[in-house]
């Protein structure tokens, strides 16, 4: 293999994203983060590699074995590339912001690295986007932390969308109450994922029947909830699906036409979560492209006193998927601008829209040099002319 190739080769899950993909993704994430914006989300950006622990605590535990590790040179301590941003956030909110008023609503962009990827995402770096609401625990903090969600994808086109709600915390406050499943609670709970109803009436001994009832539940929000209205359980259960439902009632309410469909057993994806999880779908994607829920933001810090603990809820849109179920891009128009025109003159088309390339060599057929250059227009006589009418635009 040439050396100028070899050089080009990057690893496996890596790659170079060029124009206009780069353009596009940009303009996408800033995009996003407008909307959160708006609603009063305050921008952080943490950085790119921190302490290891800081990394892997609390909610970060989940994405221990997908972190980077390397030595810190000056330090002498192992550091983390990170995996993903709510842990960071989590950790500002409760350090560099632990006076700031609560309700805390911060939001974040940025680029995440992984030690593998997956079938779905192949990528093992792309970008994050989401935001975090920190330090309510009441049901309308996840309504409008999923209404946010929604209506910052419905804003840059994302078609037909949807939610599935689940509440991972369910089936362990069921199950509280006994001790008799021994070594049978990590086979039931991936029995329930994997919606194996004979196994889950096997390993769930007593519990079988009504785990099989909440794992039929699924569905449409209110199939799901009409089926559930009739299985009776503990308190400690009832009250976790008493706030799926005030949750599900509540998006209802204020995202109309949205589809919301519910899986009030579902764990994988949210080991972590202490409430109502969610996941966003798009029509044209197997994947998802955005998840999300309830959690506790915790600082692992034996010098800690204030905010040691607190409840959030957040969720994260994943860039790379989003850009996929986008109708087609349309770059911005370019129009060749002949060498010798006044730098002033361009400020009226620049704030119109246009993308303006000067020429720097001059050449006597401008209008080849215009096409060579990808330009849609060339600036003739001051007014924008179409290279391929020769009319005004």
């Amino acid at each position: 293999m040439p050396k100028e190739q070899n050089k080009a080769l990057l690893p496996a899950g890596l790659r170079d994203i060029l124009p206009p993909e780069a353009e596009r993704e940009a303009k996408i994430r800033e995009a996003l983060a407008d909307t959160f914006s708006i609603y009063g989300y305050e921008r952080v950006k943490p950085p790119l590699i921190e302490f290891e622990e800081g990394l892997i605590s609390g909610a970060g535990a989940a994405m221990s074995s997908d972190t980077f590790r390397l030595m810190d040179p000056i330090s002498q301590h192992m550091m983390g590339i990170r995996a993903d941003m709510t842990t960071q956030v989590a950790r500002i909110a409760m350090t560099r912001l632990k006076v700031a008023p609560r309700p805390l609503r911060l939001s974040y962009t940025g680029e995440v690295l992984r030690v593998r990827g997956t079938q779905l995402r192949p990528e093992r770096q792309f970008a994050q986007v989401g935001a975090e609401l920190i330090g309510s625990d009441s049901a309308a903090a996840d309504v409008e932390i999923i209404g946010m969600a929604i209506e910052s994808l419905r804003d840059i086109g994302v078609p037909k969308l949807s939610v599935d709600l689940t509440i991972p915390s369910l089936v362990p406050a069921l199950l509280a109450d006994t001790d008799s499943l021994g070594d049978d609670v990590l086979p039931l709970r991936d029995a329930l994922d994997r919606k194996d109803a004979s196994a889950v009436k096997l390993l769930g001994h007593d519990y079988g029947d009504v785990l099989c009832h909440l794992m039929n539940s699924t569905g449409s929000v209110t199939k799901a909830l009409n089926k559930m209205d009739q299985i009776t359980l503990p308190s400690g259960a009832a009250s976790e699906l008493d706030r799926l439902k005030e949750v599900a009632g509540g998006i209802i309410d204020h995202v109309p036409g949205l589809k919301v469909t519910i899986d009030a057993v579902e764990n994988r994806g949210f080991e972590y979560h202490t409430g109502v999880g969610f996941t966003f779908f798009a029509l044209g994607e197997r994947g998802e492209i955005g998840s999300g829920g309830r959690y506790l933001a915790t600082l692992d810090d034996a010098n800690a006193t204030a905010h040691s603990t607190e409840p959030a809820t957040g969720f994260t849109l994943y860039v790379d998927t989003i850009l996929r179920v986008l109708p087609g891009f349309t770059p911005t128009q370019r129009i060749f601008i002949p060498g010798g025109t006044p730098i002033n003159e361009l400020r009226d088309l620049r704030g119109e829209g246009w993308i303006t390339i000067g020429e720097i060599d001059i050449t006597n057929d401008k209008e080849a040099e215009a096409r060579r250059l990808n330009c849609t227009h060339i600036l003739k006589g001051g007014k924008p002319v179409s290279i391929s009418k020769g009319l005004s635009s």
